[in-house]
């Protein structure tokens, strides 16, 4: 296994920070969704690094009456490995996850 980089303290701050927003951006993008005044397919369509390096997992949580086991399930269903990335969602996977959600609800 490699070792991590070498980087110095104000590196390793500025690094932090970005991280932290991008989380804090992950954060508000699920509490939108899951007071409605966004769409679980709006990930897709962000062009937000941030937003796209959400997991599946997490986005499908985020929905109204879904929780884990259930986001679990549509995502057995729908083909998609369970630490797969909105980013790494294939155009079939996408189209499968869009027709069980629809049947689903």
């Amino acid at each position: 296994m490699s070792k991590p980089p070498l980087l110095t303290d104000e590196q390793r701050r500025h690094a932090l920070a970005l991280a932290a927003e991008s989380r804090k951006v992950r954060a508000a993008f699920k509490n939108e969704i899951k007071i409605g005044r966004k769409s679980w397919k709006d990930a897709f369509a962000s062009e937000d690094p941030s937003i796209r390096k959400l997991r599946v997992k997490e986005l499908l949580i985020s929905l109204p009456g879904f929780g884990e086991i259930r986001a679990i399930s549509v995502m057995e269903r729908a083909g998609i490995s369970p630490t797969r990335r909105v980013q790494g969602v294939g155009k079939s996977q996408y189209e499968s996850l869009l027709k069980i959600l629809k049947e689903d609800s």
